[in-house]
């Protein structure tokens, strides 16, 4: 199973002091986390895409690229990546692109975002959200899997004799997530491809996510993917922790208080008790995670929000320090116990070309007009 954290990028005011962090510090910070990330051995470090304020992660590809340079096992993911309002050629272009940064490191989460005034941004029309996920991802699986491409469709110029480059690292495209909260439809598509299911986890109760998650699971055993219990389920999640219980929830209060999410709602202990938000002890986060278990059965991915609503960065450096040492090794065995042999690990790069038969070079050269030879043939001739 793997452990890791994901964010939004938000740029939050800290509720203690007033002070906001410039775009500058919060990007900077994203890069930090993610280091810090694999200090303390977790696998994966995700962050989202938005394109207004007050969030940082309008380009995704650009602060993965770099943080693949500076690391050497943290998988590099999206916690989503608007496949709505996100031309198909440029994510199949600037994925495989980080595929090859970071040697297969990559995977990535679909979604249609929560942000309504995106669409009109990007001359599309948030009524046609679900049409444009489908089409859209359609394209993309298309631009992965074929050197040549001929497209027409309802929401972008056609496409004719089409190559995406560069291809995919060893002719395998990156694993992809379909990440929904509410969105039946998108939970039908990742079954339909035998794709994997994220549901975020953060803003319902337990009985909505397993309600999405067995609709999911039900429907990729329909498609002939395997048994229900084997389809590929991540979860996300939310957490705060100190030491003593009462501690933590004293420390995060006021940035529950204050959170632009969640400030006005429910308070802090209704919160907590009607939805998956854990503040306190590290035992009582292993505990509670260690719970999900019992609505959404075996999965895959375990991803933590851990760095928004304004927490400075050393309290969120903290909360990696108590993952790494205290929270996620005793995950591991403990859910590593539990899981059935044949339900399967999460996927991974090269877990991806073992069973696609091995890994090849997908490079498509131009041809020459006149000869048909490839540019590279023609100048070695």
């Amino acid at each position: 199973m793997q452990f890791g954290i994901f964010t939004v990028g938000d740029v939050t005011p800290d509720p203690t002091t007033g002070r906001a962090p410039t775009e500058a510090e919060r990007v900077k910070s994203l890069i930090t986390i993610a280091l810090k990330a694999e200090e303390v051995g977790l696998d994966v470090f995700a962050q989202g895409q938005h394109h207004n304020p007050p969030f940082v992660v309008s380009s995704p590809t650009t602060t993965l690229g770099y943080i693949a340079a500076k690391t050497e096992k943290l998988v590099l993911s999206t916690s989503t990546t608007l496949i709505t309002t996100t031309d198909p050629v440029k994510i199949a272009e600037d994925f495989a692109t980080l595929q090859h940064v970071a040697d297969g490191r990559v995977d990535l989460m679909m979604g249609r975002g929560n942000t309504g005034p995106v669409y009109p941004w990007f001359g599309k029309d948030i009524r046609d959200g679900i049409p444009l996920a489908v089409e859209n991802y359609q394209l993309l699986r298309r631009l992965w899997r074929e050197d040549v491409v001929d497209w027409e469709g309802q929401f972008r110029t056609p496409l004719q004799g089409f190559t995406s480059t560069p291809r995919p690292l060893d002719g395998v495209p990156p694993f992809v997530w379909h990440g929904s909260i509410r969105s039946p439809q998108i939970a039908e598509q990742a079954a339909y491809y035998g794709d994997g299911f994220f549901h975020n986890h953060i803003f319902w109760p337990p009985e909505h996510t397993e309600r999405m998650v067995e609709f999911y699971r039900r429907r990729f055993e329909h498609y002939g993917h395997g048994s229900a219990d084997q389809a590929i389920v991540g979860l996300g999640g939310q957490v705060f922790m100190r030491k003593n219980s009462q501690d933590a929830v004293r420390e995060f209060r006021p940035y529950f208080d204050k959170a632009p999410v969640y400030g006005g709602g429910p308070s802090l202990e209704e919160f907590t008790s009607q939805t998956p938000l854990t503040v306190g002890s590290p035992e009582q986060v292993i505990e509670r995670t260690l719970g999900f278990r019992d609505y959404v059965g075996d999965y895959q991915r375990q991803l933590f929000l851990i760095d928004h609503a304004g927490l400075p960065l050393k309290t969120v450096l903290e909360q990696l320090d108590i993952l790494g040492e205290e929270v996620v090794p005793v995950l591991r065995r403990e859910f590593a116990a539990l899981k059935p042999a044949h339900v399967p690990d999460a996927p991974t790069h090269a877990g991806l070309v073992a069973a696609a038969g091995g890994g090849h070079d997908s490079t498509v050269h131009a041809a020459d007009d006149v000869t048909g030879r490839t540019v590279e043939t023609a100048a070695q001739a």
